[in-house]
């Protein structure tokens, strides 16, 4: 078995970064130095981010196409989240690149407006790559300019994670998907009292809540390159969400921060500081490998139709790769082969392919990633059209709504503050 080549963490200014990334691309050049040696073979690489868990996964995905297809081999790259982005922009400035990287859609629009990616689209339309079996959303949330700039290998939306053996326990009935924001808060402030846990986790920081909420009101994250709400409506959002902290719906704000910071595996449902927490569907069963309690999921409050067929993350084909067609079908087997997909289960969201997920849902014994494809499946039905890809600055948006929340969450700020400080900072944020 080929060892793994972990690279050490770095941290790389954020403007020299965009520096790296501006610089013109050699289009031409080798991206790995693979190309087909006189015997035929081909050695293709493959970077992304992840734990060990998940590099032992891909491993023997691509180990198995090898032994498909003998003549292919990997080079195989990977480390943790922070620093991962800060290296791929540097192999990309260096006309390096990996043949195949992981990315999500902090940045998918940037290189694929800066022609890192290739178009898979003609890969698609050929059906070399086959999305058939795939929610019609991850194909357009993956499509930056009429150009298919990744694929999706795993499938995800907002959800909402409760526990449920507390509920349970002091006779409280769960939340339900359909239920306003305003009788979610309702029901927080009551199983709160009767719990003795603060009733839900306070999502005024979280991206994905706002945005959800705003789709709900017509609105969205983005209209192409511009914000597509105002001022009026983050102020809006912060006052909801003050309102359930004067409520005693959700927890102090030193509670509420330490939700903010965490990580998946100590989320206030986790570490019983609140009866909710507001994540990804598919970050269901990590969230109950962490807690002895009964945890289940649902859609986030309101019209759960808006809500949407979101890539957990994605697969790009650098443009400048000699071996284009065979990074395509090396894709293609991750998504669509039934012993990849039972390797791969669920470790980077739902399999987009719908009958390879059924098969993972039947073979698993792990009670809480049924659950998890059961309400994906059942949301699936009537998930909404997707929105456009997050343009560049995106991850800058992320950020200045936490700190702007925060300023109104701890009482430093007003919610028209606190609007108006995110509401300046995220325009600058997209226009730089």
């Amino acid at each position: 078995m080929t060892a793994y080549h972990p690279l050490p963490r770095r941290r790389v200014l954020s403007g020299v970064v965009a520096a790296m990334l501006a610089l013109p691309l050699a289009l031409g050049a080798c991206s790995s130095d693979d190309s087909a040696a006189d015997d035929g073979k081909i050695e293709l690489s493959f970077f992304w981010w992840g734990g060990e868990a998940r590099a032992q996964l891909t491993e023997q995905a691509l180990a198995l196409y090898t032994s498909k297809h003998p003549e292919v081999t990997f080079k195989k790259t990977w480390q943790a989240n922070q620093g991962y982005f800060d290296k791929l922009a540097t192999l990309t400035a260096g006309n390096d690149a990996p043949d195949i990287f992981q990315i999500d859609d902090n940045y998918l629009a940037e290189y694929a407006t800066r022609n890192v990616t290739a178009d898979l689209s003609e890969y698609t339309k050929s059906g070399k790559i086959d999305t058939s079996k795939f929610q019609k959303g991850l194909i357009d949330y993956g499509t930056v300019d009429g150009k298919l700039a990744g694929l999706a290998p795993g499938e995800n939306t907002q959800g909402l994670v409760y526990n449920k053996a507390k509920l349970d326990a002091a006779g409280v009935a769960v939340p339900t998907t359909g239920q306003t924001w305003e009788q979610h808060i309702a029901w927080a402030k009551d199983a709160g009292a009767k719990t003795k846990v603060a009733g839900t986790m306070d999502p005024s920081a979280d991206y994905k809540a706002f945005w959800l909420w705003l789709r709900q009101q017509g609105k969205e994250l983005y209209n192409g390159s511009e914000l597509g709400f105002t001022q009026a409506d983050v102020q809006a959002w912060f006052e909801l969400w003050k309102g359930a902290r004067d409520g005693q719906s959700t927890p102090t704000p030193d509670v509420i921060h330490e939700g903010n910071a965490t990580d998946v595996t100590k989320q206030l449902v986790v570490t019983n500081k609140a009866l909710t927490s507001w994540v990804w569907a598919n970050q269901l069963p990590e969230l109950q490998k962490n807690t002895k309690d009964d945890l289940a999921v649902i859609a986030y409050p309101g019209d759960a139709t808006k809500q949407w067929a979101r890539a957990s993350m994605y697969f790009s084909v650098y443009r400048g790769s000699k071996h284009k067609d065979v990074a395509a079908d090396v894709l293609n087997f991750l998504v669509n082969d039934p012993e990849a997909g039972k390797i791969l289960g669920t470790d980077r969201g739902l399999p987009s392919n719908l009958d390879i997920r059924t098969q993972v849902a039947a073979s698993t014994d792990n009670e809480a990633m049924k659950e998890t494809i059961k309400v994906m499946d059942e949301l699936g039905k009537n998930f909404g059209p997707a929105p456009t890809v997050p343009p560049k600055g995106h991850s800058t948006v992320r950020s200045e709504l936490i700190k702007a929340a925060e300023e109104a969450q701890y009482g430093r700020a007003t919610p028209a503050q606190a609007a108006e400080q995110f509401f300046a900072a995220s325009q600058a944020a997209i226009k730089r």
